[in-house]
């Protein structure tokens, strides 16, 4: 009977810049590719925007951070147009400043 090693019986024979390489590697195929928004979904997601501005309503934001998606929801405070950045108040009373270049979408929260 064969008893196979796998990585093991290789790595005993490989450099340890090798194997590093190998690791990197198979951690960016567990990367998330960016989304690319179009011009109607940057006007839908601005209206809400406004509107979760004006009138206090939750919104779940979807936002591309270190090659992965991640979710917010909470309050939109305000939003600075100097440094692009979205102030974001959550149900814990945290505060987040998500860049605006992050954002790949913007719903209300039910």
């Amino acid at each position: 009977m064969i008893r196979d090693r796998g990585r093991i019986k290789w790595t005993s024979m490989m450099l340890p810049e090798h194997v590093k390489l190998l690791r990197d590697w198979a951690k960016e195929d567990t990367y998330e590719k960016r989304k690319e928004l179009d011009e109607q979904e940057l006007d839908r997601m601005n209206e809400v925007v406004a509107e979760a501005m004006e009138f206090g309503k939750w919104v779940s934001i979807t936002h591309y951070v270190k090659h992965r998606h991640q979710l917010l929801i909470g309050t939109i405070h305000h939003v600075d147009s100097l440094e692009g950045k979205l102030h974001v108040v959550d149900r814990f009373e945290e505060v987040y400043y998500i860049s605006l270049s992050n954002i790949t979408d913007i719903r209300f929260f039910e």
